[in-house]
Parts: structure tokens; sequence; C-alpha cells
């Protein structure tokens, strides 16, 4: 549900409070209780995608005002397109992560026509939007968001989740000004290796263009992609047509712009590394190497992990209050009623998906 960037409607009502809740206390704040989509006053859509759309919801009559986003999928449309395992898959994935930088899954249930994900808000839009408007950003804030990125990266691959979707348009800025990854249609627990063909054409690694089998390597593949994006403003493999871009990734041939920091440039060059057997994060000492790289020289991991290094976090949304949807493009909204009532038949393909959360 990236779809493009998102929008807003609420800022007369936006709180002035900024505090960011935990994920912990989002989680306290719903749990053990059967959900209804008639318990939530909609607020604006702030994505939509091919089976539904994203929206800010508050819980009604409730002194917490705090704001949600609602992930709704139509089920004729997931059944239509087949994607019920893939939505199944999406759920159940979520429901196992818990961690600072990444959107995390508070709660899922249903009615007869959709399914509905409750998710954290996170309010400070998209990357790719930051990144577009600034053209591209200093050495030392590329660094700080690739620091949040690498930890979150080394906490899935513990779980044996591969990502396998990192692009700025599924990096969300949160209110503090941290990095929140979104979006896990494509991520899948790989314990060796698996044959899918899935993700953005920029992003992708040799292995999976060469349909070699892949596994969490592609994450840190794509890692070396998104620094050289971020400190340039474009992707190393650009081409008009995406026959044209894997060309390019296979013949690995690089082009720095003369303004890189050569500590960077060198950690860029060890992610893309078409062996392997040689890339770093897939190495015998796996997240560390990148974490004692030079570039890294001086970071403190620990305190990035608590997000208590405030000094260094590059830009702070300029957002009226948790709720607040300025920083989103503005989408025309729906009927969310519309969808049609699905077979008792095909009810069951979702019987187990409204499920209470660890």
């Amino acid at each position: 549900m990236s779809g493009k960037r998102a929008s807003t409607d609420t800022k007369n009502e936006a709180e002035s409070d900024l505090k960011l809740v935990p994920s912990s206390q989002l989680k306290a704040l719903v749990k053990g209780k059967l959900w209804h989509f008639q318990d939530f006053d909609l607020r604006a859509t702030v994505g939509t995608g091919t089976f539904g759309r994203v929206r800010v919801v508050k819980v009604k009559n409730s002194k917490d005002r705090t704001p949600f986003a609602l992930k709704i999928l139509k089920k004729s449309e997931v059944i239509r397109l087949k994607q019920v395992e893939h939505i199944r898959n999406e759920k159940t994935l979520m429901a196992m992560i818990d961690h600072p930088f990444i959107v995390n899954l508070l709660t899922t249930f249903q009615d007869d026509k959709r399914l509905f994900m409750l998710l954290e808000y996170v309010n400070g839009g998209e990357l790719f939007s930051y990144l577009r408007k600034e053209g591209r950003l200093p050495n030392d804030h590329a660094k700080f968001y690739a620091g949040e990125i690498i930890l979150a990266f080394a906490y899935l691959h513990t779980l044996h989740v591969v990502y396998r979707d990192l692009k700025p348009e599924n990096l969300l800025i949160d209110a503090e000004g941290h990095m929140k990854i979104t979006d896990f249609g494509f991520a899948k627990i790989v314990e060796d290796r698996t044959w899918t063909l899935c993700g953005t054409p920029e992003y992708l690694a040799p292995e999976i263009i060469q349909s070699k089998g892949h596994g969490k390597g592609v994450d840190w593949w794509a890692l070396g992609i998104l620094i050289f994006e971020m400190l340039a403003g474009y992707p190393p493999f650009y081409d008009e047509n995406p026959f044209g871009i894997y060309q390019k990734v296979l013949s690995g041939k690089i082009d720095f712009p003369r303004h890189f920091d050569v500590k960077a440039k060198d950690l860029i060059k060890r992610l893309l590394t078409a062996d392997r057997s040689k890339r770093f994060g897939c190495l015998k000492h796996g997240v560390e190497d990148l974490k004692k790289h030079k570039w890294y020289k001086g970071m403190d991991w620990d305190q990035l992990l608590n997000r208590s290094l405030t000094k260094e976090v590059p830009f702070v949304p300029d957002v009226k209050g948790l709720d607040d949807t300025s920083m989103f493009d503005r989408y025309p909204e729906s009927a969310e009623g519309s969808a049609p009532v699905v077979s008792p038949k095909e009810q069951e393909l979702f019987e187990d998906f409204s499920t209470e959360l660890n």
C-alpha cells in the first residue's frame, strides 16, 4: 500500500502534543478487545493500493485520542487478484514484529466485506518526498537514516524475515524524525533461499534478476542502493525500462558523483557486491561488518536504537500534532462500505485473520 505519497484534512483538530506513544503502549491500548469498523472515527486517507486504502482513525468515545492508521482491504478484490496467501503471510509476519524503526501492527479484525489491519500512524511523510524536495542528503543525514535501517534489518534477519522491498517510498519519517519501514507485502520468512521475483527494478540484487535463489543478502544490496540514492538524489542503476536497469545491475558499473564521502563510497561498494559470499552483511560477522565500517566510526549503536541521539536527527517534520496528515498527498475519499459481501465459502479463506497479537 505504499502507493504515491498521501494527504491531509485534520490540521484544525491536530493536537499540540508531539510525544510519540511507544508501540508497547499502543498495543496495550487495543489489546483484549474485539474491534469493529464502527468503533473508529475516520479521518483522511494517507495511502491507496490495489485492494483498498489506509486511513487515519481514532477510537470513538474514548478519552484517549491517539491516532492510528487503519489499512482497509476489500475481501472481494483480495480473492479476485489471488492475493489471499499474500495478505495472510503479511499479517503473520507483522504479528511477529516489534521494533522502533518499523511501522508496528497493533491488531487485526474483519467484517463480511473487509479485512482491517490497525497500525501505528506515522505522520512525517515518506523519505521519498523529503529526498525529492531536498534533491540529495548530506553525508551525516544519509548515515543516520541508513543506521536505523541497518538495525531494523538486523532485527528482521534474526527472525529469518527478508524484507525485499526497500526504497524511499516505503520509508516513513515519524514525528520525532526517525525512520519507520512500512509495507511488508513482499516480506517473507526465508531460512535459506527463495526464488520469487519481486521488488522494485532499481533495487533488485543480481541474484533476483538471474533467478539464482536469494536470501537475506538482497536486503543488504538494497541498502547499498538506498545509501547511494540518498547521497546522489538518484539510484546508481537507472534506465527508462526495467530490462535496461537489469542489464546495468548485472554489468555492475557504478559512476560515483565526485562529492561522495570516500568512506560512504567504500561501504556502498561492499554492499553492491554481486558475489554474495563477499557482500557486506552476508559475511561471517554479519551486520557487525557494517556497524564497524569506517563510515560509522564513532556511532553509538545502542543510543541510536534507543532513539536518544536527538541532536543527530536530520529533520523533524513540521507537523502540528500526531494526527496531522499534511505531509501526505490528498486522496479522494471513498464510500468505505462499497465492497461486496463475499460468500460463506470465501469467508473461510480469512477465518484465522482476526487473531490476538503477542
